[in-house]
């Protein structure tokens, strides 16, 4: 028996790799991504090890060539959702009982996995089946995914070390166990990390998943759930099954071993989960731990002091990376009226350098908004802002979707502080300032407070000092993410733990031992080693 103690050190983070011309990296991601261009893959539910077909499918496509079929997947039904449920809990036992070292070891091997042999795999996969750049699918798809894993087991140490104090007199121990029966984990398509994040971080801390991924994700994600499997995650432990959400969460959220549920998506469905759960209280084992992340509607404040330059690339970045689809991609602005003209020729002439298309042209910026349900959506907003009085375009406010569904990068200024771009959050490429009065600072900054519901990320941009101070205590609740002189984006796992509050989430924390402890069960435990052999106390004779 192997009965050392061990703790897991403060790991570093994956390096970014640079896709230079003529680096290794870029010539491996260029081979893959034509490999898996001019390959159509079949894609199965994976239920306790095994594959799936249901024969009910559909076709995976390119968002910036939606006439390329990249795979065809299989959905899941009623019977199957039972099946992987079944699965899960069959598997809970003996995985929940390994030691963790053992299970986090399996972690390990799978960052390994990811960081060598598979990164181009799973980059090339994230950009044909999500439309990034290579950098955007870098830092998420290989390396955010690779620092969850190696962080992970690094928190988890730190957990399982926490016991309580004990004397002479009795032995005390905290037994960190899993959840009572399966987590659900409900994953988005704008990061292939925090897909992996939200299925592999409860499986860490020893409960077993169903995974429902995003039907626009399904291509990475199954790439990953496959190196899962090579990386020796037992069957069971998780199970993979893509397709409709209503169908698979009409079966998990009536099971009564259901015991948690990993979400990351939109505010409204999150909502309806807490109803569906709420009123199926009587029917569990215990009361389901919700973790979500959800809405943004995430903010740059500029105060006068700022620098002009620094802050349009703020907004360059911050808005229109990856299209604008990041939950914490900056969509609204407060600029004080002495740096707008500035700021504005600065955004103008960096907006009108960027590139857009096929995710395979390495000098774009900016790829296609994922289907054409969001294409529709911004759009909407877009044009109904053109016919608004308050509002003038800087620059972009045109799409086309006859290929791809790309929409140009949008700056709308308005005079209206509670105009629909500048409060509902569009999850795309546009964003919305106001110019306020620099007398106004405080009072834009409640402004600022107040409009959205949301509290993901938002940032102030000053080098005046107090004016820093007044914006971090006025805007307290504001964003669960606050940045100082920086873009909303870029969270950086074991840095910057994410999520926010409000109708952003729960604001668990992902990337920190936060999250990992809602996937926790504890159980004190008490010995003592001398009990008493009768009632009474000494005060009594």
């Amino acid at each position: 028996m192997n009965n050392a103690l061990f703790k897991f050190p403060n790991p570093e983070n994956e390096p970014i790799k640079g896709y230079m011309p003529g680096s290794p990296e870029r010539e491996a991601l260029v081979k893959e991504l034509d490999r898996q261009s001019n390959t159509e893959i079949e894609i199965p539910l994976l239920i306790g090890g095994k594959e799936v077909r249901t024969g009910v499918t559909k076709k995976v496509t390119m968002p910036h060539d939606h006439q390329h079929v990249l795979a065809t997947y299989h959905c899941a039904t009623e019977e199957t959702v039972q099946m992987a449920i079944d699965a899960a809990l069959k598997a809970k036992i003996e995985w929940q009982n390994m030691p963790w070292i053992e299970r986090g070891s399996i972690m390990l091997r799978a960052a390994e996995l990811f960081a060598k042999p598979h990164r181009a795999l799973i980059n090339a996969a994230t950009m044909l089946g999500q439309s990034k750049n290579p950098f955007q699918a870098e830092i998420d798809s290989a390396c955010e995914l690779i620092d969850f894993l190696r962080y992970n087991i690094y928190f988890a140490s730190q957990i399982y070390s926490d016991q309580p104090k004990s004397d002479a007199t009795q032995l005390n121990r905290t037994e960190y166990r899993p959840l009572e029966g399966f987590v659900y984990a409900i994953s988005p398509f704008n990061f292939t990390s925090i897909a992996s994040n939200l299925n592999m971080s409860p499986i860490l801390m020893g409960n077993t998943t169903i995974w429902k991924p995003a039907t626009t994700a399904i291509l990475s994600n199954y790439y990953a759930a496959k190196i899962y499997m090579e990386a020796g995650v037992p069957a069971g432990v998780f199970n993979f099954l893509p397709g409709s959400g209503s169908v698979i969460s009409g079966v998990a959220f009536k099971h009564r071993a259901l015991a948690g549920i990993h979400f990351t998506g939109s505010t409204s469905t999150f909502n309806n989960f807490w109803r569906t759960i709420g009123n199926n209280l009587e029917n569990y084992n215990s009361y389901p731990k919700l973790v979500g992340e959800t809405g943004g509607k995430d903010f740059i404040f500029v105060h006068n002091s700022a620098d002009p330059l620094e802050v349009a690339t703020a907004i360059v970045r911050g808005s229109f990376e990856f299209q604008g689809q990041k939950c914490s991609a900056a969509s609204r602005a407060y600029i004080p009226q002495s740096l707008w003209t500035e700021i504005r020729k600065h955004a103008e002439k960096q907006v009108s350098e960027i590139k857009m298309g096929d995710v395979k042209d390495f000098h774009n910026l900016m790829n296609a908004v994922i289907d054409e349900t969001s294409f529709d959506n911004i759009m909407k907003f877009v044009n109904n802002a053109k016919n608004d009085k308050s509002c003038e375009f800087v620059c972009g406010g045109n799409g086309d979707k006859s290929k791809g569904y790309f929409i140009e990068p949008t700056i709308i200024k308005t005079t209206d502080p509670k105009s629909p771009t500048i409060v509902n959050e569009l999850f795309g490429p546009v964003m919305t300032i106001f110019v306020y009065d620099d007398n106004k600072y405080e009072e834009t900054l409640e402004l600022c407070n107040t409009t959205s519901p949301y509290a993901l990320t938002g940032s102030i941009f000053a080098y005046d000092r107090k004016a820093v101070l007044t914006a971090f205590n006025k805007l307290q609740y504001a964003a669960g993410n606050f940045y100082i002189n920086d873009k909303p984006t870029g969270a950086t796992v074991g840095w910057q733990p994410f999520g926010g509050s409000r109708a952003s989430g729960t604001n668990d924390k992902a990337g920190s031992m936060l999250n990992l402890f809602r996937w926790t069960n504890p159980r004190a435990i008490k010995e003592t080693f001398l009990p008493p052999k009768y009632f009474d106390y000494p005060y009594m004779r």
